[in-house]
């Protein structure tokens, strides 16, 4: 005998069916929003970096208004939650840029962010895929609309407006060799510096402290961010340079704000530097390993696998700290041979000098320097070096990197290796 439906049954199914498929829909959509994780705001007088981190890719439209200065940034398939309203007190009083920010859900998909400004800017806004510890990340970094000068010359807001428009590139400085010594003795190309200065010119230092902003570096146990104690030591380093007669000093960064590797770089040699000193206090996945290394450039690889993994590690930094460019001049072009073998050999002797005074000051991870390929170091004319001066994955280390004396030991260090440097270089 043939089965029956009744007509209450179907309807009944239909809407139990009708039921699950809305339920299905409601999960898909909620699940297509965005989940905030966190949101940062960087304010230093160079620029100032928002970050909003999210589970997914965002989409989004920006726009700069007036009547008052604002700019507005519409954020697509993502809802108004706790952790995004969380940036309105992220706002600093000291920041150059921003007055206050402002979040509003515009529609049910759409959340408006509204940057209430001191100043006239220029925003670049880009998004970053995960790494390491971050999720994904829409990064708005406000630029002054116009970059003034300071007072020591500085070429940080200029160098980072040309990173930003993809010029820098192409406005490397040229590189400091005399092409004919015998021909042309006392003679150098318009736009060159002679790599060997006049006795009576000072000598031109650039201190590196690695990291800053949103990158934070290597991070120790008792949560010591490495970008911090690195600024502690180099302006500690600025502040005995500046006593030494002959020597003129800069820094790449001054301030907790992060600075792109190439543009470090660029900033060396837009400064004419004869020196460029990068400092770190890195980690390693052992934390029993302690000590302090100086690195040189090595176009021919690591001189150990330890080097290969910090010089990796490093490298990552302009991945972490958020670049929306990059490119690296010198990475495939073949440098001037006599250039690079005058600089990578001053720069073993830089690193060597400021190895033998850092024994004194800590056990050496090494006996004697070691040499990768850190992107930073990559400055064709300039003798360059990258000083470990310790490492916060070791507990005793971090304890130590956290003192003003073990600071002081260290700058003091590097100070007189670059004055026993000068006594030994090669012109």
């Amino acid at each position: 005998m043939p089965k029956t439906h009744s007509p209450t049954k179907r309807l009944l199914i239909k809407g139990i069916i009708a039921t699950c498929l809305l339920s299905v829909t409601r999960v898909g959509f909620a699940a297509a929003l965005a989940k905030v994780v966190a949101v940062r705001v960087w304010p230093s007088s160079t620029y100032t970096r928002i970050t909003i981190e999210t589970n997914t890719h965002l989409k989004y439209k920006c726009s700069l208004l007036n009547n008052p200065k604002r700019l507005a940034i519409d954020i697509n398939d993502i809802n108004l939650d706790a952790t995004l309203k969380k940036i309105s007190s992220k706002v600093l009083s000291r920041d150059p840029y921003i007055k206050s920010i402002n979040v509003v859900q515009l529609n049910s998909k759409t959340v408006r962010v509204m940057v209430d400004l001191k100043q006239d800017i220029k925003p670049n806004t880009f998004t970053l895929p995960p790494i390491e510890k971050y999720k994904n990340r829409l990064v708005i970094d406000l630029y002054p609309s116009i970059v003034a000068s300071t007072e020591d010359d500085d070429p940080l807001l200029t160098l980072l407006e040309e990173y930003k428009n993809g010029e820098i590139i192409n406005k490397q400085p040229e590189i400091k060799v005399d092409k004919d010594k015998d021909k042309d003795k006392g003679k150098d190309t318009p736009g060159q510096k002679k790599n060997t200065p006049n006795k009576n010119s000072p000598i031109v230092v650039v201190l590196d402290p690695g990291h800053g902003g949103e990158d934070p570096g290597a991070i120790g146990l008792k949560n010591t961010r490495e970008k911090d104690i690195v600024l502690q030591i180099a302006r500690r380093t600025y502040d005995l340079l500046k006593k030494e007669p002959n020597i003129k000093v800069y820094m790449t960064r001054n301030e907790d704000v992060f600075i792109p590797l190439n543009v470090r770089v660029q900033k060396a040699r837009t400064l004419q530097a004869d020196l460029f000193i990068s400092i770190h206090a890195d980690a390693f996945i052992d934390r029993t390993v302690k000590g302090s290394t100086v690195f040189a450039l090595s176009t021919k690889g690591a001189s150990s696998s330890a080097a290969s993994y910090l010089a990796q590690t490093q490298n990552e930094a302009d991945q972490i700290g958020g670049v929306s460019r990059s490119g690296d001049k010198y990475l495939d072009n073949t440098i001037l041979d006599l250039v690079q073998k005058t600089t990578l050999t001053n720069g073993v002797i830089l690193g060597s000098s400021i190895l033998n005074r850092m024994k004194g000051v800590n056990k050496l991870h090494k006996p004697s320097i070691e040499k990768a390929g850190f992107a930073v170091l990559k400055a064709p004319d300039i003798p360059s070096v990258l000083v470990e001066t310790g490492f916060i994955s070791n507990a005793d280390e971090e304890k130590k990197l956290n003192t003003a004396a073990f600071q002081i030991q260290i700058s003091t260090a590097i100070v007189n290796g670059i004055k026993d440097y000068l006594k030994k270089r090669k012109k």
